[in-house]
């Protein structure tokens, strides 16, 4: 998978958010394989000075490309301004770009997603927009210099799996060639396997993992999941049908009387 000219080894980022602890965080993404790692600035910063220089050693040890993002943004200023922030802190001009527009559902604001982007582009940011499945809104943030797709699958945290397989399906037709990584609401490894399967590019998901009874079990499963779908894919599913194919052929069945 390349993501702004960068290859990465694997097609799975993982999120650092909600772990029991630090050593399971640790060790949950190691199980993953995970090539990029996803923080949180507020999550970085939340715990005052100390707390957050210790959290960033930490992630330092991690050897694993930083993916910042501007989780809990409900408008463009206060995007571009913890991006900017980020950058300075985590010292990378990738960023996962999320601006609020619901509180209920944290579905995003697209109108002020797409203006964020151009912002930010403009500085210099690498950006992974966090968007719905929608193509008018695609058109925009390509236009506004983004060249990464990140459509959620479902509202964050839910764990409802793909809620608009058409809508990802559609979207990947339509833009074949651009990284799309679905971004939120996956519950199990089945989910991550069907996005792949669709030809989706790869997969971020923080709360499925880090909840789960067993985080780096699950963050496992989710890594073999990923290479399940992304072979299924590449290998060409038999299209279904709405008749039966027997895979016996009827010429050469014998004749009883």
């Amino acid at each position: 998978m390349v993501l702004y000219d960068v290859e990465l080894p694997t097609r799975l980022m993982l999120g650092t958010a909600l772990y029991p602890s630090p050593a399971i965080m640790a060790e949950a993404i190691a199980a993953a394989d995970a090539s990029v790692v996803t923080v949180s600035l507020r999550r970085e910063t939340a715990g005052g000075s100390g707390t957050s220089q210790r959290f960033w050693k930490f992630l330092e040890g991690l050897k694993r490309p930083l993916l910042p993002n501007t989780a809990g943004c409900h408008s463009v200023k206060e995007a571009v301004t913890t991006a900017q922030m980020a950058r300075e802190l985590f010292r990378t001009d990738w960023i996962e770009l999320e601006v609020i527009g619901d509180d209920d559902t944290l579905q995003p604001d697209v109108f002020g997603l797409v203006e964020a982007a151009r912002i930010l582009s403009n500085e210099g940011f690498k950006v992974f927009p966090y968007m719905t499945e929608d193509l008018r809104v695609a058109d925009r943030l390509l236009a506004a210099g983004c060249r990464v797709l990140m459509p959620w699958g479902a509202p964050i945290g839910s764990a409802r799996g793909l809620n608009n397989v058409y809508g990802l399906r559609t979207l990947r037709s339509h833009f074949p060639d651009v990284p799309i990584i679905v971004d939120a609401g996956l519950g199990v490894p089945s989910h991550a396997a069907q996005a792949m399967e669709l030809g989706c590019d790869g997969i971020l998901l923080n709360t499925a993992v880090a909840k789960a009874a067993d985080p780096v079990m699950m963050a496992e499963a989710f890594s073999k999941a990923v290479v399940s779908g992304r072979l299924g894919y590449l290998a060409g599913a038999l299209p279904p049908r709405d008749m039966a194919s027997p895979s016996t052929p009827i010429a050469g069945k014998p004749i009883l009387d």
